[in-house]
């Protein structure tokens, strides 16, 4: 009896501990600026998988641009497995970024990574848009422009993790 309330205890301790250290890198992790502008652009892209980019009217047919391809009605005209690689690929490294709070130069060329990512998905999506039908007329979603303010905001985050290395490494002088 003795042994199993100790390893009761035991068992209550450690997991109390490990609550605590994840709450504080936790803590520590969203109370950077930087988190904050990640976190808000892979929101946007992630929102990309669930919200039309355009409708195109090519000779009275009307064709609907998603993440998954380009549809009249049901069926698929065009497939955005290109689009769809590129997306997932852009929230992966938002989410990688996030957690390395503690290697901010790798989360610098990491994010530099994901902007030129970024500005390729923009790219392929007018590619998908303008290449695939001429004489289209073209109405375009909102979510067209969440990937130019993801660009704007991962440069918002280098810009806000630069100065934190810097702050750290003029600490580092002063010691």
């Amino acid at each position: 009896m003795d042994f199993y309330l100790n390893q009761k205890i035991f068992t209550h301790n450690v997991r109390s501990q490990i609550k605590t250290i994840f709450a504080e890198n936790c803590k520590i992790m969203i109370q950077r600026i930087q988190t904050i502008f990640i976190l808000v652009a892979e929101m946007l892209i992630a929102s990309l998988f669930f919200f039309k980019f355009a409708d195109l009217s090519v000779n009275n047919e009307l064709y609907t641009f998603t993440v998954k391809g380009v549809f009249n009605g049901d069926v698929m005209v065009f497939d955005g497995l290109p689009i769809m690689i590129f997306t997932g690929l852009i929230l992966f490294l938002h989410l990688v970024i996030v957690f390395m709070y503690k290697k901010r130069v790798l989360q610098i060329r990491i994010l530099v990574f994901t902007i030129i990512l970024l500005l390729g998905l923009t790219g392929l999506l007018f590619y998908f848009i303008y290449a695939g039908f001429t004489g289209a007329q073209v109405a375009f979603k909102v979510p067209v422009a969440f990937p130019l303010i993801a660009v704007i905001l991962d440069y918002l985050a280098i810009r806000a993790i630069g100065k934190d290395e810097a702050l750290v490494r003029s600490m580092d002088r002063i010691r």
